[in-house]
């Protein structure tokens, strides 16, 4: 930013806030305008565009404590953001020499000793002046150029919860972001617990950096029967020790309400899982399959002829050692 732009500007003006606004009124004012002109709640609108950098710009000097001073001081030796003029142009009485004189000490207007400066030679002019004064180097240097860069906004934290059959299919969510609404859309298959980021749905940057993220952390609310594992869907299926030890062919649910034949093979142990294919979560990378995760239940209460049954099947398997690796394993 050139010098005489800071005495054209009111930035005051552009934010709505009186000159001896304090910093958090100021920030105040920022973030206001900044909702209402946001170019993501205007889109094509170019007038609300140029507005919204007009709010970054006057932010940008006010919100920092050392740009805020020197600007009130070129303000004030402009009168309030008249444009200066060489001395004995039209209609003014004063210039370059009385506005200086005055500052550093030069006598009254008609009398005293006056202080000149001059913009020829060397190719000095206007802002090498007042970098001069304000600590900008010559070279052809601004006096007035923010020596900051363009800084990225910051993110934005925010939570949303998910019934289970949302999380699984994918969902679209609106939220309340600092003030304003974002729509943000969660990916099928996200987990209780993950975090979706979106880029440049923060806060905006500053000096024309770009905006922060939105950081959403999801908690999907569970679901009596099914669970999310990745892409997988996992179950969990009682079977009887008569289909686990002589296989069987069994009824498993889906989630879209249907259900699904799957095969117990013969000897099959509890914790053992089943893998039916394509039965999973559909995303954009593939489907996955529905993990059928297989636990024999024991009977709480056996009938006379259960019992027999059992004890029959007892005493003929009772050569059996099924510790016999625990110990061997347990003694290495």
């Amino acid at each position: 930013m050139a010098g005489q732009d800071w005495f054209e500007k009111d930035f005051y003006a552009t934010l709505g806030v009186p000159k001896n606004a304090d910093a958090a009124a100021i920030k105040k004012a920022y973030r206001k305008l900044a909702r209402t002109l946001h170019p993501d709640h205007n889109p094509g609108d170019d007038a609300a565009e140029a507005r919204f950098k007009e709010v970054g710009e006057a932010y940008a000097v006010l919100s920092d404590a050392e740009q805020r001073q020197q600007y009130d001081a070129v303000r004030a030796m402009a009168g309030g953001g008249a444009r200066f003029s060489a001395p004995g142009g039209a209609g003014s009485s004063a210039g370059f020499e009385d506005l200086f004189g005055g500052l550093f000490g030069g006598g009254a207007p008609g009398g005293g000793q006056r202080v000149r400066y001059t913009t020829q030679g060397g190719g000095g002019g206007f802002d090498d002046i007042l970098g001069g004064l304000f600590g900008g180097g010559g070279g052809g240097q601004t006096g007035f150029r923010p020596n900051r860069a363009p800084r990225q906004g910051a993110d934005v934290s925010a939570t949303t919860t998910l019934p289970f059959r949302q999380a699984f299919e994918g969902s679209t969510v609106s939220l309340q972001v600092d003030g304003r609404r974002v729509n943000a859309r969660i990916p099928a298959g996200v987990r209780d617990g993950q975090k979706i980021r979106l880029r440049g749905k923060g806060r905006p940057g500053e000096l024309g950096g770009p905006a922060g993220d939105l950081v959403i952390a999801v908690k999907v609310e569970p679901h009596p029967v099914f669970s999310i594992d990745g892409r997988d869907l996992r179950v969990t299926v009682p079977v009887t020790f008569a289909e686990a030890a002589l296989g069987a062919q069994i009824e498993v649910p889906t989630i879209d309400g249907a259900t699904v034949r799957v095969k117990v093979p013969e000897g099959t142990p509890s914790g053992r899982t089943l893998r039916v294919r394509g039965k999973g979560v559909v995303t954009s990378q593939g489907t996955g399959d529905l993990l059928v995760n297989v636990q024999v239940v024991v009977p709480q209460r056996l009938s006379d002829q259960a019992r027999s049954a059992v004890e029959a099947f007892a005493l003929a398997t009772s050569d059996a050692d099924v510790r016999a690796d625990l110990r061997a394993n347990a003694a290495t």
